[in-house]
């Protein structure tokens, strides 16, 4: 806020309102300011708004060591714009910051769709075993929709974190035909981008939620699968070990998803603060009534969310432990009844619902069920039978998928080969 009141005094100064050498005495005062921030908390709740007894303490400030310039602090400018102004600014610092951090995460789960192009495992659909599939190629696919989501968030923080300046009624009326003048060097004094009087409307804020709830989302997406993969009866992936992470307090051999558990934490919070932000589009007139005044608030939170869930799956991919083993062992455990669909390829629907039946009815393997089957076999030879049990001869796509996404992540981050 102290910022803004200095780069409007010496706008204003630039465009002929006031004189440089008292536009200077607000910037010096601005610099070194100091606030009760218990009393600031105290009169803000009888202003319903910071910025009043904001301007009053900084006015003082600047009376002290020159009353002639104290009455050009917060010129032209109105509540709104000092706190809208110094919010975006804030909100640009927390931006770079969620961004960092989708970055690193996806360039962690594009290391892994690297690595682990060839590592087999089971894939789950409604919860239950389906056929198998590369555990590179669902890394990929937890980074796909990371690869579009950041470009949209980046232009989404980049719409929201612009100048707001308007004056009492939001046509900067106290400068005349020169407030678009001044405007353009406010602008050019806080490094934003300057848009016409904003005051009531809200949309760019809400866009901004909506796609910060986004990330929230895809962070806890796989936090989610990487939490049920961890259970000790699957035991494929396991968060990394530190110190007291994921512990219990009365059992000692816990191991909780501690990682996956701040994702999905953030999750249940972001899509109400971003719903919050959707309210608040129906400000009233020129300048609205408790809307933009619970904004803030709100995007602190769901900053905040963001950056932890993102934080935290960053952290959890990056050591993250695969099992190997145990995603084969899983696939071993079914008996060869996930690869019942090029089973049924093959053969037909019919022929390989009878051959599974049979082998959940005997508790045989199904290749075992197969070779004992002479119908079946005649259409099939002894080397083709076995080859359906491969879990690679049931990846179809996944590598040519694989590549593109990580080629997508390539431009989304702004590297593109």
């Amino acid at each position: 806020m102290a910022r803004f009141e200095a780069a409007l005094a010496r706008s204003g100064a630039a465009c002929g309102f006031l004189d440089p050498a008292h536009a200077e005495a607000i910037g010096e005062v601005c610099k070194r300011a100091r606030f009760d921030t218990a009393a600031l908390a105290r009169a803000a709740r009888q202003a319903g708004t910071l910025a009043i007894p904001f301007v009053k303490a900084l006015t003082d400030q600047v009376s002290a060591t020159s009353p002639q310039a104290a009455r050009y602090v917060h010129f032209g400018a109105t509540s709104q714009d000092v706190a809208d102004t110094a919010s975006a600014l804030c909100l640009g610092e927390a931006s770079l910051r969620i961004a960092e951090l989708a970055r690193a995460l996806g360039d962690a789960l594009a290391e892994l769709a690297r690595r682990h192009g060839a590592t087999a495992m089971l894939a789950r659909t409604l919860l239950q075993p389906a056929a198998p599939i590369p555990f590179g190629w669902k890394a990929a696919m937890w980074l796909s929709p990371l690869a579009r989501a950041l470009p949209r968030f980046q232009a989404a923080a980049a719409d929201a974190c612009v100048l707001q300046f308007g004056g009492a009624s939001g046509t900067l009326s106290a400068f005349g035909q020169r407030g678009g003048a001044v405007a353009d060097a406010l602008a050019r004094e806080l490094g934003l981008q300057r848009r016409v009087t904003w005051h009531s409307a809200r949309d760019a804020l809400a866009r901004f939620g909506a796609e910060a709830a986004i990330l929230v989302g895809l962070s806890a997406k796989i936090g989610r699968d990487i939490a049920l993969l961890m259970q000790a009866e699957v035991g494929e992936l396991a968060e990394p070990a530190a110190g007291g992470r994921g512990a219990s307090s009365s059992m000692p051999h816990k191991r909780n998803p501690a990682l996956s558990m701040l994702a999905l934490e953030a999750a249940r919070r972001a899509p109400g603060l971003a719903a919050t932000l959707l309210g608040e589009l129906e400000g009233e007139h020129e300048r609205g009534l408790g809307q933009w005044q619970s904004q803030w608030l709100t995007l602190r939170e769901l900053t905040g969310a963001t950056a932890s869930a993102l934080g935290a799956m960053l952290e959890a991919v990056r050591e993250l432990q695969v099992n190997e083993a145990a995603m084969r062992a899983n696939i071993e455990r079914s008996r060869g009844l996930v690869f019942s669909e090029a089973l049924a390829l093959r053969l037909s629907r019919p022929v390989a619902d009878r051959l599974c039946a049979q082998a959940l009815r005997e508790g045989r393997h199904l290749l075992e069920v197969l070779r004992a089957d002479k119908e079946a076999m005649r259409q099939l030879g002894s080397a083709d039978a076995a080859a359906l049990f491969e879990p690679r001869t049931n990846y179809g796509s996944a590598a040519e998928m694989t590549e593109r996404v990580l080629s997508e992540w390539a431009k989304a981050r702004g590297n593109a080969p």
